[in-house]
């Protein structure tokens, strides 16, 4: 039996939308037609009934299917008009998940809760809403929409790096690393905490995130900001990039010469972790550009000397020698801000498979270029492919996944953080609206 109702075809969001009382703790949101959806032109050629029988994410009451024949609403569940607007790849479905203010990391525990890092000191983003904490959104009905938001911490204006351990969770909270007991399931501390870390090596007020992540062998990386305005110091002091959190108070120096490690990304499998560096603005016309880089010891990538081997900044006397830069293979375009990275886990179907999902924050006050990118990784090493956005060059292995965001409008947020579930979806944050939702392959089981 089809899945598909023969007579009823939908060509406007409001006309057919089933939907009714926000999920509890969506703040702000209003029942039925009251609700200020952001949506003015999203189509839908079809609905499709829902199938109880159905083990597939892409079938459960809520999906917007992109198909063959184009977008498919699934009746039923809650926002399918608030994710209508994005356009994927025929073969995959999205669905709203639920909404954090100011959501700008995502990170999912053992036992597939999913915390999200909700801040209110100001940040380069621009988001607001913020919640001062780390709150959980579960979905223990298994809709595929959040039941609610529950503060796990709170009393936290400076937090964004988030991590899981096997029995510990690990947040920032502005220069320090802390962690707490942790066994899947808790959406309570259940012991008290152990400071880790107090970076302090070098205090950037703007670029304050500190993002953390563990390698395969156990190895926990930090990132730390550097400065707009760091000039180049033949010294080279330690301002701007990576350090390993290895006991010793302040961290140990990896690698330097970032000037904002938005993110950081271990990637399974090959012991790779890898940092989303936004690099210096209005620097596009010299050289500049963004990047996504493998953490090593010892690698220098070259701010605020240098924006990429042998391409010195201007007006530096005399010019520094940046013969030994490391080179990066992922670049974008300064504007573009990447802001987030993360691995499928084997899940997505060809040519999606193992492959690093970036979400691009797009261009401050415009949010031109706001999109989620692909970047085709290499399985025998688990190195990403060499791809670029930068204009008049070949854009290698990068690619466009989905757009919507930017339409002029900026009616539809930003995407801010991006997180692969353990069960092969992709889940999408949002800081400038607080939205969350996720993407699928229309066949992903659950």
């Amino acid at each position: 039996m089809s899945r598909r109702s023969p007579v009823t075809a939908c060509l406007l969001v409001a006309a057919c939308s089933s939907r009714g009382a926000a999920p509890a703790g969506e703040g702000g949101q209003l029942d039925g037609g009251a609700e200020d959806t952001g949506v003015r032109d999203a189509t839908f050629v079809d609905v499709i009934h829902p199938d109880a029988a159905s083990t597939r994410f892409c079938d459960l009451p809520g999906s917007v299917q992109y198909t063959p024949a184009g977008k498919m609403r699934v009746e039923g569940g809650f926002g399918a008009e608030k994710v209508a607007f994005l356009e994927v790849p025929t073969g995959f479905c999205v669905h709203y998940f639920g909404n954090v203010g100011n959501t700008r990391q995502l990170r999912f525990a053992p036992g597939g809760d999913l915390f999200v890092a909700s801040p209110t000191t100001g940040t380069t983003g621009g988001g607001l809403g913020g919640m001062s904490a780390i709150v959980i959104l579960p979905d223990d009905d298994h809709d595929g929409t959040a039941d609610a938001s529950i503060t796990f911490l709170d009393g936290l204006p400076s937090t964004q790096g988030i991590m899981f351990t096997s029995d510990h969770v690990y947040y920032q909270d502005s220069t320090e690393i802390w962690r707490r007991p942790y066994s899947a399931g808790d959406r309570r501390p259940s012991d008290a905490a152990e400071l880790v870390a107090d970076i302090r090596i070098y205090m950037s007020s703007g670029h304050w995130p500190k993002p953390i992540d563990q390698a395969d062998d156990g190895t926990i990386y930090v990132g730390n900001g550097g400065d707009q305005g760091d000039s180049c110091d033949p010294t080279n002091p330690f301002h701007g990039g990576i350090l390993q959190i290895d006991g010793t108070p302040g961290g140990r120096v990896v690698a330097k010469g970032f000037r904002n490690p938005i993110s950081i990304r271990c990637q399974r499998g090959h012991n790779l972790c890898f940092a989303v560096e936004l690099a210096m603005d209005y620097s596009a016309d010299y050289g500049g550009r963004e990047k996504l880089v493998p953490i090593r010891q010892g690698d220098d990538w070259g701010y605020p000397c240098c924006f990429t081997q042998h391409r010195p900044a201007p007006n530096i006397t005399p010019p520094p020698d940046c013969s030994r830069v490391t080179p990066e293979s992922v670049s974008f375009l300064i504007g573009d801000t990447p802001f987030s990275v993360d691995f499928d886990l084997g899940k997505w179907p060809a040519p999606y498979t193992g492959a690093a999902f970036v979400a691009v924050h797009g261009a401050y006050g415009t949010w031109a270029g706001a999109r989620l990118v692909v970047v085709d990784v290499d399985p025998g090493t688990g190195l990403p492919r060499p791809g670029t956005s930068l204009p008049n060059v070949s854009n290698g292995a990068m690619d466009v996944f989905a757009t919507g965001w930017d339409d002029g409008t900026r009616l539809h947020g930003r995407p801010a953080a991006v997180a692969f579930a353990a069960d092969g979806r992709l889940f999408l944050g949002n800081d400038n609206n607080g939205d969350i939702l996720w993407i699928a392959p229309l066949e992903l089981a659950r």
